[in-house]
């Protein structure tokens, strides 16, 4: 599985963006797609996830209400609502795929492929 993020930029804080990651691969087997992000400094945190084929969805506490996470199985894309955006949601933004379904799916380790990131930044 390949993944390629896009969408990122710069932001004041109230606004919104739409992050994207486009899947692919062949057999496409995946459990799981995530978001994370890391600021500088700082370690890569899980921000969202969801299951690849029921659509279920789970979020950080310090993002609840504010991000959304969807998927699109047909065109094998993924994507991430950020509205009422703040400056701590500044940082490089990944999406990876966890295919066999490993727990803990919030943890790094359980992913096994990766996007590039795209830097988001968000200004007060």
């Amino acid at each position: 599985v390949q993944l390629q993020a896009s969408g990122g930029g710069l932001v004041q804080a109230g606004g919104s963006l739409r992050l994207s990651c486009a899947a692919s691969g062949s057999p496409f087997t995946v459990h799981t797609v995530a978001w994370f992000r890391q600021a500088p400094g700082m370690e890569r945190e899980w921000v969202a996830h969801i299951r690849w084929n029921s659509g279920s969805t789970a979020y950080a506490d310090s993002v609840k209400g504010r991000l959304i996470i969807s998927r699109d199985k047909d065109r094998r894309m993924v994507y991430l609502q950020m509205d009422s955006l703040k400056p701590e949601d500044t940082a490089v933004y990944y999406c990876a795929a966890n295919i066999k379904g490993i727990i803990p799916d919030h943890h790094v380790g359980s992913y096994d492929a990766w996007g590039q990131g795209t830097q988001v930044t968000v200004s007060s």
